[in-house]
Formats: structure tokens, sequence, C-alpha cells
């Protein structure tokens, strides 16, 4: 997709700069318009690379590609809901890759995971229709929180559970 758009945008950039020259060069009325008429190009020319410098760099693949095909190490599913989190497993192994998919059936939430010092560790938006999914790695043994980084009503505050992260997988 980012591959289309890019193309697209560099097609129309050129469309748009030879619409420009094309009006530079009939502006020309003959008498001592040769040399305007040169730092007009050079100005155009000047713009259309700074264009494409900057519509390739904004445009350039993302860091964190989107992620497809079969997670690494084991798969926690969490759902979301007003106001509780139901995650299908207590114990999470250490030192491995575990990825998190999260849902949730009814309004936004933040899935957000703190150690038990109160440090984020990562979140991710988990919407209604769509599965968000997280990998993480975790170092250290311990219990962790589930917490909620969306507003989503009265009870918002509440809605924290924890899980274990135990020894060697």
């Amino acid at each position: 997709m980012q591959l289309t758009v890019l193309a697209i945008s560099l097609v129309l950039m050129g469309a748009i700069a030879a619409a420009f020259l094309a009006a530079v060069r009939a502006s020309g009325s003959g008498e001592a318009s040769g040399g305007v008429e040169s730092r007009r190009s050079m100005l155009i020319l000047a713009m259309i690379v700074v264009g494409v410098v900057v519509t390739v760099i904004s445009l350039r693949p993302w860091p964190h590609a989107a992620q497809g095909g079969e997670p690494a190490g084991p798969v926690i599913n969490v759902t979301g809901g007003q106001w509780f989190w139901e995650i299908d497993t207590e114990n999470v192994p250490q030192g491995v890759p575990v990825t998190f998919f999260a849902h949730t059936s009814d309004v936004t939430h933040g899935f957000g995971v703190t150690d038990d010092q109160g440090r984020l560790l990562f979140q991710v938006q988990v919407m209604p229709g769509y599965v968000n999914r997280v990998a993480w790695t975790f170092d250290a043994p311990g219990t962790y929180h589930v917490i909620c980084l969306e507003y989503c009503g009265i009870a918002h505050h509440d809605m924290i559970t924890e899980f274990t992260v135990g020894g060697e997988a």
C-alpha cells in the first residue's frame, strides 16, 4: 500500500511540476524575460527535487512493519470489556517472546502492561471489530498488571487484572 501511495504522489507531483514549467515557458514575452524565465525554471526544478525527497522520506516503510504470519512463541488471548480484562492464561513464560491478541466487543480500551513498580512496558489500542497484537519478551519473573489506558466509562479505574511471569520456558 505504501508503494502505491508513493507512486501516486510522485506522478501527481510530476504533473503539477509540468504544468508550472509550461506556465513559466508560456509567460516569456521576449524582452529581458530570458533571465527571469531561467530563474523561475530553476526555482521550480529545486522545488520538485525537494518535494520528491520529502515525499520519499515521509513515505518510507515503517520501522515496525505490520506483523503477519505465525507469531513467535506462545499466544495469549486478551478480551477487554466494560470494566474487566479476561486473559486466557495466568502464567506467562519468562525469556521467550509471547504474542498478545487483544480485542473487545464493546468500546475502545487501551491494553497496557506494567511491571511490579508500575512502569509501563507496552500498550496497544483495543478497538471493537479488530484483533490487535503485540509481542513482548518478559525478562524478569514477577507479577505484571494489565490496565486500561483509554477512558471507557465510569468504572474505568477498576479495569485492572494481573498475570505472573514464571521460570524459564
